[in-house]
């Protein structure tokens, strides 16, 4: 059963325009969250707002938004304040930029979202949008609020619809130089550890698979919660005598990397027991 769309509005490239449905691509809803208990009642804990200098809780009337000035002084930003400095972009992705699709680095991908038509009516000029982008290889730019601000936004064409992905700004991308510097510089592999090393890939490589990228934590939590659950009395398992293995110290000699190479490619070539 498809999602319920959580915003619906318009898609216009130029005059073409199209009543669009939005879905986000992702879900946190199988994610195991916890509630804050009081251990010695069993009940839940609830949050409050409260002033940092008096310690009284603060009514939901009398929150507002502060941007620090200077210690304890804020400038105070009603709402009305907030909507008035807002884009307009509330209901229409409005395209006025493409790129090459191929031009954006991953790091500025945020959130994906499907993006489909909402009704049969809208279905051929989306359709046109769609099979453009493909066609040309390329992806539209426009802004859009969500979540309560407004971003820029990246819309590729998958399949029979669009992804919409929220951008990161500017800001909040730092430049990559600034941790990179230096590699360039740095020696290049000899002929035999590259061929090596495309072995050991070789050896690794799989179909790509949603089982690749399983939370095997959250498993084992749902385990121990339905054993709690249960009440089911159980030994507890002996804990294991052996000593953590010691990290290596990075003071050691440098391993020759061809050779370090080989003992990989031997290894994952040999027989493993107890599989």
């Amino acid at each position: 059963m498809a999602a319920r769309a959580f915003w619906t509005g318009y898609l216009k490239l130029s005059l073409v325009t199209c009543p669009v449905a939005m879905m986000p691509a992702t879900s946190a809803s199988g994610q195991v969250r916890f509630h804050t208990v009081n251990r010695k009642t069993g009940d839940r804990v609830a949050a409050r707002y409260v002033d940092a200098l008096t310690g009284k809780p603060v009514d939901e009337d009398d929150e507002v938004k502060g941007y620090p000035v200077g210690e304890d002084a804020y400038v105070m930003l009603e709402d009305a304040d907030l909507d008035a400095v807002r884009l307009e972009s509330t209901r229409t992705i409005d395209i006025d930029r493409f790129v090459d699709a191929g031009s954006i680095g991953w790091i500025w991908y945020d959130r994906p979202h499907f993006l489909t038509p909402a009704d049969k009516v809208g279905e051929e000029a989306f359709c046109v949008i769609r099979d453009a982008m493909a066609a040309t290889a390329t992806a539209a730019v426009s802004r859009l609020v969500l979540y309560g601000r407004e971003r820029a936004v990246l819309l590729r064409p998958d399949g029979k619809g669009l992804v919409l992905w929220t951008l990161h700004f500017g800001n909040e991308v730092r430049p990559e130089d600034a941790y990179f510097t230096g590699l360039a510089d740095a020696p290049k592999p000899s002929r035999d550890a590259a061929a090596l090393i495309g072995k050991l890939i070789s050896g690794k490589m799989l179909d790509w698979s949603d089982d690749l990228v399983e939370d095997p934590v959250q498993a084992r939590l749902l385990e121990l919660i339905a054993a709690r659950k249960s009440k089911a009395r159980r030994p507890r398992k002996a804990a294991a005598s052996g000593k953590a293995e010691a990290a290596p110290d990075p003071g050691s000699n440098v391993v020759d990397i061809t050779e370090a190479l080989r003992r990989s490619l031997a290894a994952e070539k040999a027989p493993r027991r107890g599989k």
